[in-house]
């Protein structure tokens, strides 16, 4: 099977032809460097994303978050979710855990800039 993508990888955006066999991709064409061959097999695979998002302090102030590594595709909404329950309190600092395990992937919520209290 041929699967046609474009690399997010780096900013180069390039056109991918994927064979596939069971699921695995075989043989990449199209990438620019060794990071659209990895983004593809992994694509085809197992697809996995980074999630932004800001969770809410205790008096209200937003506080920006990301997983600190990407999360399967299928988990992104209950990541979401996860994020969202999350009560932080201030300060924080750049790299604070604020979810962890977060959906049951795992993978930790960390803040993204520091927060005085």
């Amino acid at each position: 099977m041929t699967r046609n993508m474009i690399c997010i990888g780096c900013p180069m955006g390039c056109d991918l032809t994927v064979e596939t066999e069971n699921g695995a991709a075989v043989s990449v064409s199209g990438n620019s460097c060794p990071i659209g061959k990895k983004y593809a097999e992994t694509e085809v695979s197992a697809p996995t994303r980074m999630v932004t998002s800001t969770a809410k302090a205790e008096n209200g102030t937003p506080v920006p978050v990301k997983t600190k590594v990407p999360v399967p595709k299928d988990k992104i909404f209950e990541v979401a979710a996860a994020i969202k329950a999350a009560k932080v309190t201030l300060p924080v600092s750049i790299g604070d855990i604020i979810v962890e395990d977060a959906a049951g992937t795992g993978v930790c919520i960390v803040a993204t800039k520091d927060i005085k209290a």
